[in-house]
């Protein structure tokens, strides 16, 4: 089990996290998507996550979105690092109606971001770029390399979910044990 808090003059973010987990969440942002996204990945990952933060919300959702993708990225690196006897790669394509979006991703250690889910505008009082400043921060925090891409779509909410569920079934699938990989890596260490 992990646990992180963090403090800052924007944010107050206590989180706990069971990386082999069953998929319970207990959320609590003060931002009602959001929260339906992080419940999301944790059901879909198989990680249990409690998390709530206390934001300037007041201001915008910027400072807690991007702060609760550090904190969620800094207790993911702390369970997964030193890597060793997982798959290391997983990748994933969500279907949500119309919209399919695909996430490939490396438990590499070194963090990078593709992120191609092109759209603007809000999703009741989200706004949709902050998806990507979420993954951004989570994926440099975390030390993973991914590549989330929307394949069609329009609904802005089937988009965005789907992002969030493609990374989990990815993430989910990364950390499958694998006695016979030992550090899944040619260079003996990640």
């Amino acid at each position: 089990m992990q646990t992180l808090h963090r403090i800052t003059k924007e944010t107050k973010i206590d989180l706990e996290l069971e990386i082999y987990g069953t998929g319970k969440s207990k959320i609590q942002t003060g931002i009602g998507f959001f929260d339906h996204m992080l419940e999301a990945l944790s059901k879909h990952s198989l990680i249990d996550l409690n998390l709530t933060c206390k934001g300037d919300i007041h201001v915008d959702f910027h400072h807690s979105v991007e702060d609760v993708g550090i904190v969620l990225g800094q207790a993911l690196r702390a369970a997964i690092y030193p890597i060793k006897e997982v798959e290391r790669y997983g990748n994933a394509v969500v279907v949500m109606d119309e919209a399919a979006v695909e996430c490939a991703l490396d438990l590499s250690n070194r963090p990078y971001l593709f992120y191609d889910v092109a759209m603007e505008g809000k999703v009741g009082e989200f706004d949709v770029e902050l998806s990507e400043e979420f993954f951004r921060a989570l994926m440099h925090n975390a030390g993973i390399s991914a590549h989330i891409v929307a394949c069609r779509g329009k609904n802005k909410h089937h988009l965005l979910e789907a992002s969030f569920k493609a990374f989990a079934v990815a993430l989910r699938r990364s950390l499958v044990k694998n006695e016979r990989m030992g550090i899944p890596s040619t260079k003996g260490v990640l």
